[in-house]
């Protein structure tokens, strides 16, 4: 009878202790650390790789774990994921959460970072009745959103390569390097009257280059000399040019002090000059005829008449 209550008293002690440690155990998974703040995440991507249990982070310092993923049923295009942070993180206004892959395991955790300093925390509940925090862009998030247009872009680039692999194509890439081989056997055959000419071309140039100096400095001896000489000869020029000035008004004046005795000139003047020429020319014309009859007729034909011939009986 006494074995048989020990055993009993024994069994209790034992049911109890496992009763005791499994609430402990249950104590320590959910409420160690403090009060707990749950949040909602609205992801509008694939949330590939991320689990209930997964670690949540504030600027790389653990602070909670994912406690729910769902769809949300209103829009299946987003994904709720319900999040557990200890209290005294400071999800304030700004704050955004970004979905990260944890090293190349394939496993992802949640990232909270951007926290205004002195904003009020997010309190403001969303339609699953918890705060919600606005996610950004992450990482992962960026390489699963692009990664369609990667593997679109992978298919072309691997289209054309192959259209580019085709047999005319190589003929082409064939014949192009023979004939850059070919090229290239040319200039180094020709390597050393190349380098030739690369030297006569250097010479030349710095020839040009004394050259140039040398017209620089003519033409600047040049130009001192015309600043020397030029400018006394200007100066002479500007002197005769009032000079001529001063004569050509001179002269302006002389000719209208002469114009009313020209006016006369020519207009009684030259018209008597005119009938006396005609008349000297009358006389000169008279004149030389009676020279012509007296060299012709002797004086005989001026005095007298003509004189008869002698007839002989």
């Amino acid at each position: 009878m006494e074995t048989r209550s020990n055993n009993i008293l024994v069994g209790a002690f034992v049911l109890l202790f496992t009763a005791a440690l499994a609430f402990f155990v249950v104590w320590l998974a959910n409420d160690s650390g403090g009060a707990k703040r749950e949040y909602d995440i609205f992801f509008k991507q694939s949330v590939d790789g991320l689990n209930k249990g997964a670690q949540v982070q504030f600027s790389g310092v653990p602070s909670g774990q994912v406690r729910e993923i769902a769809l949300w049923p209103d829009d299946p295009q987003f994904v709720r994921v319900r999040i557990e942070v200890n209290e005294g993180v400071p999800v304030l206004q700004g704050t955004t959460a970004a979905l990260e892959g944890v090293g190349f395991t394939g496993v992802s955790q949640i990232s909270l970072d951007g926290a205004v300093k002195g904003a009020p925390p997010i309190t403001d509940k969303g339609p699953a009745g918890k705060p919600v925090i606005p996610t950004r862009v992450g990482g992962l998030g960026e390489i699963l959103n692009t990664a369609p247009q990667l593997l679109q872009r992978l298919s072309t680039l691997t289209e054309r390569l192959a259209e580019l692999a085709d047999d005319e194509n190589q003929a082409s890439i064939r014949g192009i390097l023979n004939n850059v081989e070919a090229s290239t056997a040319i200039l180094a055959r020709n390597g050393p009257a190349i380098e030739r000419a690369l030297a006569d071309t250097r010479i030349a140039i710095q020839q040009t280059g004394i050259a140039a100096e040398q017209i620089g400095n003519l033409a600047a001896a040049a130009q001192g000399t015309i600043d020397r000489n030029v400018d006394p000869a200007m100066a002479n020029l500007r002197d005769t040019l009032k000079s001529a000035n001063a004569s050509m008004k001179t002269l302006e004046g002389a000719i209208a002090d002469a114009r009313p005795g020209l006016k006369t000139f020519s207009e009684t003047t030259i018209p008597e000059a005119n009938a006396l020429i005609r008349d000297l020319r009358r006389t000169s014309a008279s004149l030389s005829s009676l020279t012509d009859k007296l060299d012709q007729q002797g004086a005989g034909a001026v005095l007298g008449g003509s004189k008869l011939p002698d007839y002989k009986e």
